[in-house]
This record gives C-alpha cells, sequence and structure tokens, in this order.
C-alpha cells in the first residue's frame, strides 16, 4: 500500500505551483505505490497517463534489440515521467522502470491536457511553462549521460548515478543491486563490483545485500566527472525552484548521518 505520509507536494514540480493551481489539480491526483523493477511505461506504448514521485525514483532506459539496456535518465521528485504527452506526442519513446521503489501520484492524459490548456484566470497558469523547463532540463541530462557513458570510467559513472539519485531520495540509501546497476550503466556487473569495491574501501558508501548507504557525499563528489554538475547547473538555471541546492543536500545527509551542520 502507498505511504499514507505522502502527499502531493513532495513532489517538486507540484510544490512549485501556486494554491489555487495546485487546488484544481488535487483532486485528480491518484496515489500510486511503484515497485522495484516495475515498468511503469513501455517503450512504444501509448500514454495513458503520468507520473510525479515523490518518494520513488524511475529510469528511463534506451533497449536494443537484443535486450540490452542502458540508462539515459533518472526521474524523481523532481520531475515527471511521460514529458511526450507535454510535446503533443502519444507514445512512450523510452523504458519507463522503477529504479527505487516508492510512491507517486498519477495524472490521466487527458486531464494533463486540460491542466496545459487552462488560462488560469486573471492569471497565467505556471503549470505548462514549468513543465516545459522540467524538459528542457530532462534533454541536458540525457544529452549528458550519452557523452559520460562513452567517454568517463565506471568509477566516474557510478559516482554520478550515486548523487542524482541522492538528490532525488529522502534519505542517504538506495535499495538497488548490482546487476539493475549494470543494467542501468550499460555495463558489465564485474564492473560494477569492482567500482563499488574500490568506494566502499574509500569510505564514501557501505554495500551490503542490495543496499548502498552513502557516507561521505563530498567524497564523491570529488571523484565524479564533470557531468553530474553540468546537469545539476542546468537544472538549478531552469528550475530554481524545483532543485535543492548543493548546501541543502549536504546538510540532509549529515543530518542523517548524525554528523554536525
Amino acid at each position: 500500500m502507498p505511504n499514507a505520509t505522502t502527499n502531493p507536494r513532495q513532489n517538486r514540480l507540484l510544490a512549485a505551483l501556486p494554491g489555487p493551481e495546485y487546488r484544481k489539480l488535487l483532486p485528480h491526483l491518484e496515489l500510486v505505490q511503484l515497485d522495484l523493477g516495475e515498468t511503469v511505461h513501455e517503450s512504444g506504448g501509448k500514454l495513458r497517463y503520468v507520473l510525479f514521485p515523490t518518494t520513488a525514483i524511475v529510469s528511463l532506459l534506451n533497449v536494443i534489440e537484443s535486450g540490452a539496456s542502458a540508462e539515459i535518465a533518472v526521474v524523481g521528485n523532481d520531475g515527471i515521467v511521460g514529458v511526450a504527452l507535454l510535446m503533443g506526442g502519444e507514445t512512450m519513446p523510452n523504458l519507463a522502470m522503477v529504479q527505487s521503489a516508492g510512491d507517486a501520484y498519477r495524472l490521466s492524459a487527458p486531464l494533463l491536457r486540460q491542466a496545459l490548456t487552462r488560462t488560469g484566470g486573471r492569471r497565467r497558469a505556471v503549470l505548462p511553462p514549468l513543465l516545459l523547463r522540467y524538459t528542457q532540463s530532462l534533454l541536458t541530462q540525457m544529452a549528458q549521460t550519452a557523452i559520460c557513458n562513452r567517454h568517463h570510467t565506471v568509477d566516474q559513472q557510478l559516482c554520478r548515478w550515486l548523487l542524482l539519485s541522492l538528490d532525488r531520495l529522502p534519505s542517504n540509501e538506495i535499495h538497488m543491486t548490482q546487476e539493475l546497476i549494470a543494467n542501468m550503466l550499460g555495463v558489465r556487473r564485474e564492473g560494477v563490483t569492482e567500482a563499488a569495491g574500490r568506494l566502499q574501501r574509500a569510505a564514501l558508501i557501505t554495500y551490503s545485500r542490495g543496499r548502498i548507504t552513502v557516507l561521505d557525499r563530498p567524497g564523491l563528489e570529488a571523484r565524479v566527472c564533470e557531468c553530474y554538475e553540468v546537469v545539476r547547473k542546468e537544472f538549478h538555471r531552469l528550475l530554481p525552484e524545483v532543485i535543492p541546492t548543493r548546501a541543502e543536500a549536504l546538510r540532509r545527509v549529515a543530518t542523517i548521518n548524525g554528523t554536525p551542520d
């Protein structure tokens, strides 16, 4: 069952809406639970709804004929799954699979279109330009991920993936097997095992039974390639009201770990 304490404002896009606009949308938002590994949209499938994750993270993956896949972007409490609908598309161009189990709010495609065409009375509606700016930031993440997967080491890719996930989770724990991480990054499982081992020996993370705990976020940031910061800066430029600052992220990890601010 979905977490009873979850509320739509935990999604930062929904939290950025003015009160009147948010209240019009609220009755149509359906709370759903997303399980690890669950497919929420098939590649090429008709988009009947969008998702606003709150505590879940959804990976967007490209899959080739052999069945191999690689992650092109992650969507968590910062965004929306199903941006093709915003651009007038009817189908999902990628596979959308749950990377981290949790909750999300579902909105039907017809109701989203209705919300996008609503004028908002005397004031222009905030949702349409907000979602378009989010889409631009998501395209940046996709482009940077392609560069990263081609030119950077597995260690750097893993650090980027951990930091992007951490930015979208309420804790410093990520529940994910090495096999799934390898599928996300499009690399061999042995490569992920070796990279995770190096991070663990450096006391940056602990890893046990499919649970990764981040112990030293600044240490991960020191090892990650520039791709993480490129994506983060673009999100901040386009959506300053949506993405937490680096200082906020550091304070959250410090609080979780019980260390001084």
